[in-house]
């Protein structure tokens, strides 16, 4: 395998396409990453805090939990950051002509793909269950987006589960195309030399040695008769 397209890359130096790099189910999942935790984070942000009157400060109106708040807000940051981190590396994916190179990527997505997953099932359970133990905020304020907060949140899980497992699958045709080589490769194990050892040919010993030569008889071989020299006869 070519070190230009290993881990599902394409050849390096081919030229850009961006309908084509658009249409990646990794990118499209990136894309969809980015835009969930946008709306995670502007909807806590702009309606999951409420100022409270007698202590004279904002509270989370998730039952007055400001860790889940927080917790929603800073995963929804880092995985903005995170897909924004991942759509140029896979960006530059392309252009990396290193086989390690790849490698590195393709190991690194999968284990903060898989992780933020799990970040992001805490962060969900988290509000959730503070919000079923909240009392109904006056006039409805807040009801709509931490709604949203948690719908977006729950199906971000799934998301970047995805990210990890298209990631795991890159990476394991990476593994297999880098070992596999050398099982089909002739050049790697050698031409086609000695075949087999069978006792039972005349002699035994090794047959079937198809190696081509360039002698096909002795150098000084007297074929014919040789028309330069005659012999005496007494």
């Amino acid at each position: 395998m070519d070190d230009g397209e290993a881990f599902g890359g394409a050849k390096v130096g081919a030229p850009f396409d961006p309908l084509a790099f658009i249409k990646k189910p990794i990118v499209i999942l990136r894309l969809a990453a980015l835009l969930f935790a946008i709306i995670v984070f502007g909807c806590i942000s702009s309606e999951g805090w409420q100022f409270h009157q007698g202590e004279a400060k904002e509270i989370c109106i998730m039952n007055g939990s400001n860790t889940a708040c927080q917790l929603g807000n800073g995963v929804a940051v880092v995985a903005f950051l995170a897909a924004i981190g991942f759509l140029i590396g896979e960006f530059f994916f392309e252009q990396m002509s290193n086989i390690k190179s790849r490698k590195h990527f393709v190991i690194s997505d999968l284990v903060f793909s898989g992780f933020w997953a799990f970040t992001y099932m805490v962060s969900f359970c988290t509000m959730t269950h503070q919000w079923s133990k909240s009392e109904e905020p006056p006039a409805g304020y807040g009801h709509g987006n931490i709604g949203g907060a948690i719908f977006f949140s729950f199906f971000s899980i799934f998301i970047w589960g995805g990210c990890s497992v298209l990631a795991w699958q890159r990476y394991k045709a990476g593994f297999e195309g880098a070992f596999g080589e050398f099982e089909s490769d002739p050049a790697q194990g050698g031409g086609d030399g000695y075949h087999s050892y069978d006792q039972a040919a005349p002699g035994g010993g090794y047959h079937n040695y198809q190696q081509n030569t360039e002698y096909s008889q002795p150098p000084f071989s007297t074929q014919g008769g040789d028309p330069g020299y005659q012999q005496v006869q007494y």
